[in-house]
């Protein structure tokens, strides 16, 4: 297994290179511009010294090289400073890796805005994980009772139906009609006492109930179809044949195997944790993840879109490798070497 795990981790390094190449290489490609938003009263030259102040003019290699050399070296070692209050001898002189629109250092924007995406997309995906995997299961063993039944056009409406539209449905019913719920989402609210944990969960309840049915519709109809696939199996039957307790046989037996294709599901969907639900940050102004790359792309912002998307894509590599290690401890059949 730890060779396994070695391979996989060798094997992903030049797969991200490759990933951060195209990333850097398509978005060059667009016209955004750091002085696009600038006053128009600015003259050209000096326009001109703040692209050349920036590297914007420098060739692709020498702009890409730089990006990679801030991203894998300068930004670690200033989280390995801010971490343990190490100082090294260059954190004065070290460039980083700084946003056109703000000036400022991508990853503090970042770890600024995680913690919110965090609480709402976190706290909806762990809701939908608890839910789904019990509806799932009992879909399928009560297959066609009025609970599948139920279950189904719940679940097909949470999937079909875009976030936007159930966002601003709970909007107008939950906070325009009956006044329950705040309809934006207050950042600068900080929880110290009972009452502002009180308001903390009232603004968190309609972007997390909006994620929450969007989450449980897939993972639920995915775990209904996987048990079915199970409990039709000839161990299945073996199993009741020989008087096991139908209780051993459904969680013991068919759940088991059934939740192998479950977790790479689950585990694949992780990374939209921390990237941020982009459409229902927008609705209930949630300053996170998802409205900071929002906002990065309508205003040009390059090095952030560039930046976060890497971020995504590291998180998607990385939980794909903790998907198939998971496997071999569901299965014993699958053995890594």
């Amino acid at each position: 297994m730890t060779q396994y795990i070695a391979r996989r981790l060798l094997t992903a390094i030049p797969t991200l290179l490759a990933i951060s190449f195209l990333i850097f290489a398509i978005l060059e490609l667009s016209p955004a511009d750091p002085v696009g938003n600038l006053p128009l009263t600015i003259p050209a030259e000096v326009r001109e010294q703040i692209r050349e102040t920036m590297g914007v003019n420098d060739p692709f290699v020498v702009k890409y090289i730089k990006w990679l050399r801030q991203f894998l070296i300068n930004e670690p070692i200033n989280l390995f400073e801010k971490a343990t209050g190490i100082t090294l001898s260059d954190s004065e002189t070290r460039l980083r890796i700084l946003s056109w629109q703000t000036r400022s250092p991508i990853i503090d924007l970042i770890i600024e805005r995680l913690p919110q995406t965090l609480w709402v997309v976190g706290t909806a995906y762990v809701w939908a994980v608890l839910l789904a995997i019990p509806i799932g299961v009992i879909s399928a063993y009560r297959q066609y009772s009025i609970f599948d039944q139920i279950g189904t056009l719940i679940s097909m409406i949470g999937f079909s139906v875009p976030t936007f539209f159930t966002g601003l449905l709970f909007v107008i019913i939950f906070s325009v009609q009956l006044k329950w719920f705040p309809s934006i989402y207050n950042t600068t609210l900080r929880v110290t006492d009972f009452e502002s944990f009180i308001a903390q969960l009232r603004q968190m309840f309609m972007p997390v109930a909006v994620l929450t049915l969007f989450y449980t519709a897939q993972i639920s109809r995915f775990t209904r179809s996987a048990m079915l696939d199970n409990l039709g199996q000839d161990y299945i039957r073996t199993a009741r044949s020989k008087g096991v307790k139908e209780r051993y046989v459904v969680l013991r037996h068919a759940l088991r195997n059934s939740l192998i294709p479950v977790v790479t599901l689950i585990a694949l969907g992780i990374p939209q944790v921390f990237q941020g639900a982009i459409v229902t940050e927008q609705i209930f102004r949630v300053n996170g993840l998802g409205q900071l790359l929002i906002i990065a792309v309508q205003s040009g912002d390059l090095p952030t879109v560039q930046t976060l998307t890497f971020i995504f894509a590291i998180l998607i590599v990385m939980f794909n490798i903790i998907a198939d290690v998971l496997y071999a401890f569901l299965d014993p059949r699958v053995h890594y070497s």
